[in-house]
């Protein structure tokens, strides 16, 4: 199996039936991680893929292989890249890269002026957004939106950001600024959605 085995696209109103194996496999991978996770419900998930800020991606055969949505903060100041899952059965295949470039172009058509971000404890993520364009950085430099903070409150390690006045945590930030930053990676020529 090799990543051409894959097709990754922008999700929609068809993919919704997936939402709810979606956020199970979220959640059930961050425990068996060990790691915190915001987590999101199915109803969110779907929203996010009604609304063509998603990407989706399936196997040739039909199956769902992975997953990641784009969420707005600050008036559309900041854009996160947040909820990258990929099924345990099409790991290490280069799929979460080819989901995670997706979904950075996604944003940056969706969005042309944010900063892009996202926070991870994961170094596979790291390395994929840092070979994308994007940066190590400082809380203070992502969003001061309220709403964002207040979904790391199902985390596990929620209880670190609050005593470090949002300053820091676990997770490392990372960011795209379109104002200083450059892409690494060429655009996908495909990707489409419903303005």
């Amino acid at each position: 199996m090799t990543i051409e085995d894959f097709n990754v696209i922008v999700a929609s109103e068809e993919h919704v039936r997936f939402a709810k194996e979606i956020t199970d496999e979220m959640e059930s991978s961050a425990k068996a991680r060990g790691t915190g996770i915001a987590r999101r419900s199915p109803e969110y998930v779907a929203q996010k893929m009604r609304e063509g800020k998603a990407v989706i991606a399936f196997h040739k055969d039909g199956r769902w292989a992975g997953f990641s949505y784009i969420e707005s903060w600050g008036h559309g100041k900041f854009v996160a890249n947040s909820g990258l899952i990929i099924n345990p059965e099409f790991r290490k295949l280069g799929l979460a890269r080819a989901i995670k470039i997706k979904t950075f172009f996604l944003s940056r058509k969706r969005f042309p002026d944010a900063k892009l971000f996202g926070l991870t404890t994961g170094l596979p993520v790291m390395k994929i957004n840092s070979e994308i364009g994007y940066r190590p950085v400082i809380y203070l430099e992502l969003t001061d939106d309220d709403n964002f903070w207040k979904g790391c409150e199902s985390c596990v390690n929620y209880a670190i950001l609050q005593s470090k006045d949002r300053k820091n945590c676990l997770c490392t930030a990372m960011l795209f600024d379109p104002q200083v930053d450059v892409p690494k990676v060429p655009e996908p020529d495909d990707i489409k959605f419903n303005e």
